[in-house]
């Protein structure tokens, strides 16, 4: 097993090396090209070697790409990550990308890694980036399930994909969930109007992209090895009784993202509605500003004219002027407010 200096602490980069026959584990070689060698050999047929590393350096990955044959760009894009889901085949190995993702409800965050899988003529080679991928619980699973392992390289391809694919459904529930507490809160009476709630939702949106980067573009490649894809030509290195099992993954793949699409289309309408709320309170909120612009214009104009100090103005030197005046004033005000009350502007 490989190790390297890492964050303060030895890394691992070869996580797991292991040869399987007949559906079990089995001990073998400690290096892996004699391991592949072994597993050639067999009378069977059925032996092959599965080899996990995490995050290898072009150096760390090149004796690897040698003993095993792998095609310098399938190598190229295992090394730099950061790949779209697809399906690649070459003369001596098939190559497939998948993006496992994770949600954290409590943050509303997305996060996604990527698992590179390579299979060929009795091998399988997983590279995998990010924290984000089920691999050491897929191989234990297989393990599990000697009937299933003992078809092969197809059989670990079937399992990470299918563990990948209800992952996903599971992080559509999640933020289906977390979508309808964001629903209630916009259309709460008081959560509604808060400032930071368009902030959360168009956040929510991007993580929404972020998922649909991962599940959209693996349609393809599934339906691929499924039997569905272009022509319905059969996969290499891909058995041939394993497409009803890609098909029941693609089956998942698609409900994964019709839930995806249904969720973007539910949260730009609860983005727009929030938009069209805070607009009606900013329309009610000037309406009432006006009304009380307007009841305050009276009393200035009066105030105004009798400030201007002119000689001639009898109304000052009658002794009910000042009475008068401030009981006309506050009748005009009544009779204002009950108007703009009467119309809904206060």
């Amino acid at each position: 097993m490989l190790f390297r200096p890492g964050g303060g602490r030895m890394r691992i980069v070869i996580v797991d090396c292991a040869i399987y026959r007949d559906g079990r584990r089995r001990e073998g070689p400690a290096d892996f090209s004699d391991a592949l060698d072994e597993c050639r050999a067999d009378d069977v047929g059925d032996a092959f070697v599965w080899v996990g590393l995490h995050e290898p350096t072009e150096k760390e990955f090149e004796k690897v790409t040698q003993e095993f044959g792998l095609h310098p760009l399938a190598v190229e894009d295992a090394l730099h990550a950061h790949q779209r889901p697809k399906l690649e085949v070459y003369d001596d190995s098939l190559f497939m990308v998948l993006k496992p993702v994770g949600y954290e409800p409590k943050a509303d965050i997305v996060s996604s890694g990527e698992i590179m899988v390579f299979i060929g003529d009795s091998f399988v080679v997983t590279v995998r980036h990010g924290e984000e991928a089920p691999l050491a619980a897929v191989r234990h699973r297989l393990e599990a399930e000697p009937e299933m392992l003992r078809h092969g390289p197809t059989a670990v391809l079937y399992t990470i994909a299918d563990a990948v694919v209800d992952h996903y459904v599971e992080v559509a529930d999640e933020l289906g969930t977390d979508l309808e507490e964001l629903e209630a809160e916009v259309f709460s009476p008081s959560g509604g109007g808060s400032r930071h709630t368009a902030s959360r939702i168009y956040t929510f949106k991007r993580q929404i992209l972020e998922f649909r980067r991962a599940t959209g573009p693996l349609a393809a490649p599934i339906g691929r090895l499924a039997g569905t894809g272009l022509f319905g030509a059969r996969v290499p290195f891909v058995h041939e009784k394993a497409e009803p099992f890609f098909r029941d993954v693609s089956d998942h793949l698609t409900r994964v993202n019709e839930s995806v699409e249904g969720l973007d289309r539910l949260v730009s309408d609860v983005l727009s509605a929030h938009l069209a709320q805070m607009s009606v309170r900013q329309n009610d909120d000037m309406r009432k500003i006006s009304a009380f612009a307007a009841m305050a214009a009276f009393p200035t104009m009066v105030a105004g004219i009798y400030g201007m100090n002119f000689d001639h103005m009898p109304e000052l030197r009658w002794v009910w002027s000042y009475p008068a005046l401030i009981a006309g004033m506050a009748v005009v005000e009544v009779l204002l407010y009950r108007m703009f009350k009467r119309r809904g502007w206060l």
